[in-house]
């Protein structure tokens, strides 16, 4: 009898305390002009709900067509207000003081990516309609594009709430070419928190292990 009751103790605790994963992509097509040269830039929001549990993971993609690569500032704020930086003046440095030319980005930002936005041009990349494409760490350069990386990555989200308005900020700051934001999305995935069988379990299988203990 105990032998059977432990087994379906073990049971009812591997069916109960493993952990889904729940997914939710969430987009918004802007098709809006960024203003050249204006630090104001624009804003997006989209919003996420009905997710339970924690961030785990999350990726960002953006479409931003002509202007330059290089005048381009933009950043990503959650609902709980944490930013993270996605491009900041790609490839902007002490030796070119205009950053790339090319032609707006088609992106995933990934914080499972080890190549920074920022040089691209120094890994292999490639470029399809004039926009660079691929999956890129977020730039991370929170204010100054000639410094180093701040930390300031995706990573920065887990944990959190994704429920919410997110808000998408993007700002043309150097005149010469007219950039438009296509649209962008969020992939949110979470860990639900654990639910009242997953207690149950764990409780029963703590129950067992003391009674198996006494026996001995």
């Amino acid at each position: 009898m105990m032998k059977k009751l432990g087994i379906l103790m073990l049971l009812l605790v591997a069916l109960t305390s493993r952990a889904d994963l729940t997914n939710e992509t969430v987009s918004v097509t802007n098709n809006t002009v960024i203003p050249d040269a204006n630090p104001v830039g624009i804003t997006s929001t989209l919003t996420v709900s009905g997710m339970s549990g924690s961030t785990t993971n999350i990726t960002v993609n953006l479409d931003i067509t002509g202007g330059f690569t290089g005048d381009l500032f933009a950043y990503l704020i959650s609902p709980t207000g944490t930013m993270v930086v996605l491009v900041n003046r790609t490839g902007e440095n002490s030796g070119n003081y205009f950053g790339y030319s090319d032609a707006g980005f088609n992106v995933t930002f990934d914080a499972a990516s080890t190549n920074n936005i920022h040089n691209y041009q120094t890994d292999v990349y490639s470029i399809s309609g004039g926009q660079l494409i691929g999956t890129w760490a977020t730039d991370s350069r929170t204010v100054d594009p000639l410094g180093a990386p701040t930390g300031n990555t995706l990573l920065n989200l887990d944990g959190a709430d994704p429920n919410g308005v997110w808000t998408l900020f993007v700002a043309d700051l150097s005149g010469g070419g007219q950039s438009t934001l296509v649209s962008w999305s969020l992939s949110v995935v979470t860990v639900p928190e654990p639910q009242t069988w997953t207690l149950l379990g764990g409780g029963l299988a703590a129950c067992w292990l003391m009674i198996r203990r006494r026996q001995k």
